[in-house]
């Protein structure tokens, strides 16, 4: 602006003036100053003004721009530092908003909502929005409840439609939800995914129906919407909506999890080491957060208990390879290197979805804690050496051949079946042979119909 009025530049060229500064080019300078002095004594200034002038404009470059950026950053850190102080829940749950596509960010927000006390409820198609929303507890605390247009697979314009049929009246049922759904506007991939992430589950606890119930619903959302255009609904008014009957092998926790991390982008509801928690303890294997604040007060190494997100691989600047494997437990999510011997020895363990028992080695770089993996062990295997059997618990004789064929793989554990007769009656019967009792198996056995629960001994 002092460019144009002082000496006459167009706009145009006043940007190419403030480029010159801003980038410190000699030449450039040298040609801008003879332009912008000639073109201010022309218009009546004195030309040790102008010089002066210019001076002035060439130092204020050299800070004048990192300034003003420090000043408006400094304020915007003000206030995002009041609101994350004041409205936690309400901060987090805009954030995750800003960054829905972004699952990186999400499962980091998550976890600053966990270490803030701060619940993160599941999506539901009865309760979430199109983006998070904050609504009060059950206890009264504040809680984010998930976003529908955050599930992979589910657009902005799918969660609005899905919204929209909703209306101001929850879905009864699946067979509800169909009724009301337009099928132009919401397609089977985004229910897949939304059946997947337990969307669906305050419709049909079980997930497997859910997923297994889209087809059916899809028919069903085309046969209303059929009806209601050739004007039918008019004639005989809303009609309750028709069950849907649909049969599915329950998931084992293993695959919903597996199923939900595929459509959320991190572990929402549960962990798969969750399944293994009593064996990680008899294998005093430490959980990531408590290693990071080890490693940072000086330790250096530990076993973890990990679920593998994925792994990449690259060339060293000396051509030797390396992997970089993103891993994950009930406390968080973190990378580790392991550099090409290793890889060599342990890519196969280290495949995307497996559960692992890794030895880390570790140190703070900056703010960072750095990790690199200098062993790694099969979590089952590990498991099944300090698990000697299994308890399972059932009612009648309902589960006994889904138990039969899930206990098929020979091994070294004991298995006894406890019949349960009433509130503090049972009788426990030990099975004869031996049998493979890792913790798959035993949440296999878990998700198996007539099976009340199953311990590991």
């Amino acid at each position: 602006q002092i460019a144009q009025v002082l000496s006459g530049y167009s706009l145009g060229e006043a940007d190419m003036l403030r480029r010159a500064m801003g980038k410190k080019i000699k030449q450039e300078m040298d040609a801008q100053r003879a332009r912008f002095v000639n073109g201010a004594v022309e218009r009546g200034l004195a030309r040790a003004k102008a010089d002066e002038i210019f001076d002035l404009l060439a130092k204020f470059a050299d800070y004048g721009f990192n300034k003003s950026h420090a000043a408006a950053y400094a304020l915007i850190c003000y206030w995002t530092a009041w609101f994350k102080a004041n409205h936690p829940a309400e901060f987090l749950a805009a954030s995750m908003t800003l960054d829905k596509g972004n699952t990186d960010k999400l499962a980091e927000f998550r976890a600053d909502a966990q270490r803030l006390g701060i619940r993160v409820a599941a999506p539901s198609a009865n309760a979430s929005e199109v983006d998070f929303d904050v609504r009060a507890g059950a206890d009264g605390s504040a809680t984010i409840v998930y976003a529908l247009s955050a599930i992979k697979g589910v657009g902005e314009a799918q969660a609005e439609a899905l919204v929209k049929a909703r209306g101001g009246r929850p879905f009864a049922s699946l067979g509800d939800m169909a009724s009301r759904l337009d099928p132009r506007l919401v397609n089977k991939k985004a229910l897949e995914s939304l059946a997947s992430a337990g969307a669906f589950d305050g419709l049909e606890t079980d997930r497997a129906v859910a997923f297994a119930a889209i087809e059916p619903m899809l028919a069903s959302a085309n046969a209303s919407a059929a009806e209601k255009a050739s004007g039918q609904n008019a004639l005989f008014g809303d009609a309750e909506a028709a069950p849907l009957k649909v049969a599915a092998s329950a998931w084992t926790d293993a695959e919903k999890l597996k199923r939900e991390f595929d459509a959320v982008g991190f572990f929402l509801s549960g962990h798969p080491l969750e399944a293994y928690e009593s064996a990680l303890k008899r294998l005093r294997a430490a959980r990531w957060a408590d290693f990071a604040r080890s490693v940072r007060a000086g330790a250096s190494s530990a076993r973890l208990g990990a679920s593998v997100l994925d792994r990449t691989e690259r060339r060293t600047k000396s051509g030797a390879k390396m992997g970089i494997v993103q891993l994950s437990d009930p406390t968080g999510q973190y990378e580790a290197i392991i550099f090409q011997e290793g890889l060599n020895q342990f890519r196969d363990l280290l495949e995307k979805g497996s559960d692992v028992l890794v030895t880390l080695q570790a140190s703070v770089e900056g703010e960072d804690v750095r990790a690199r993996i200098v062993n790694v062990e099969r979590l089952n295997e590990a498991a099944a050496k300090v698990h000697k059997g299994l308890r399972i618990f059932v009612r009648d004789e309902t589960p006994l051949g889904t138990i039969e064929s899930r206990l098929r793989s020979p091994g070294e554990g004991e298995v006894s079946l406890v019949v349960v007769l009433g509130p503090k009656e049972e009788v426990e019967i030990r099975l004869p042979g031996r049998y493979a009792v890792s913790p798959a198996i035993a949440g296999a056995l878990k998700a198996a119909p007539g099976v009340m629960a199953v311990e590991q001994v």
